[in-house]
């Protein structure tokens, strides 16, 4: 393994582009489709740098600077291990997740876009080994604040509210914890979804910038979700304050 910082001539163990293949800016969503939609309909002339297990990255440009876009995949685990590729390997500096998650008051509406601005977990990613610490997991204060004014300043095309706050970074899709989510409404959380506290624990470590752009596809006290098709059509917004925000000066 190359020491902290020198590039991998022969690519990662995840991530076969080649150094200098992804810019210092990465978009980050889930599913490797919508990184695939990204780079063909917002980056220009964006090229296909890996394609490691299925998982895309392509580099491109964005108002004439470089940018990146890679999939993620799905939880904490594998979010932590592409984020730590690029960061300590590929000389990324700047990393935004675009993706999905679950609205929890009733106040946060489908479509509507949330800029986490912290992320509470049920994952052992923010304990400190030995230590009995557990981290407070943030994003980049400056990814923050320039996703806030960006969000501000764009033209809202019938999309949904843009709101502010944390969220919670779960390990578990699936189990139904009714009491778990109205502690957290009742201490502000907006949203759940499964990445954004791995993005946050690993950019500290590594000394990057994060920050987590996550669009409500479903309510978790209605029932209310859009369809498969709506999905892959409605983070036009939450993608384009992220790249706002990375382009941040």
């Amino acid at each position: 393994m190359p020491a902290h910082g020198t590039p991998h001539v022969h690519g990662t163990p995840h991530i076969a582009a080649a150094p200098g293949d992804f810019a210092p800016l990465v978009l980050m969503p889930g599913d490797p489709r919508r990184a695939r939609r990204i780079a063909e309909t917002f980056l220009e002339g964006a090229r296909l740098v890996t394609e490691v297990r299925g998982i895309l990255g392509y580099t491109g440009t964005h108002r004439g600077e470089p940018m990146s876009v890679l999939a993620s995949g799905m939880g904490i685990p594998s979010v932590s291990i592409y984020a730590t590729e690029l960061l300590r390997h590929y000389g990324v500096r700047r990393i935004a997740r675009v993706g999905t998650a679950g609205a929890i008051p009733a106040a946060v509406a489908l479509r509507d876009v949330v800029i986490a601005s912290a992320a509470h977990t049920d994952s052992q990613v923010g304990r400190l080994p030995d230590s009995g610490v557990t981290l407070s997991l943030a994003p980049s204060h400056r990814l923050l604040g320039a996703a806030v004014r960006a969000a501000e300043q764009q033209q809202p095309d019938g999309g949904g509210a843009v709101r502010i706050g944390p969220v919670f970074s779960t390990d578990h899709f699936y189990l139904d914890r009714p009491a778990v989510f109205d502690t957290l409404e009742r201490r502000g959380t907006l949203a759940v979804e499964m990445e954004a506290a791995g993005l946050y624990a690993v950019a500290a470590a590594e000394g990057g910038e994060a920050l987590a752009v996550l669009t409500a596809t479903d309510h978790l006290r209605t029932g209310e979700q859009l369809t498969a098709a709506e999905r892959e059509t409605c983070f036009a917004r939450a993608v384009r304050i992220a790249a706002d925000a990375l382009l941040a000066d």
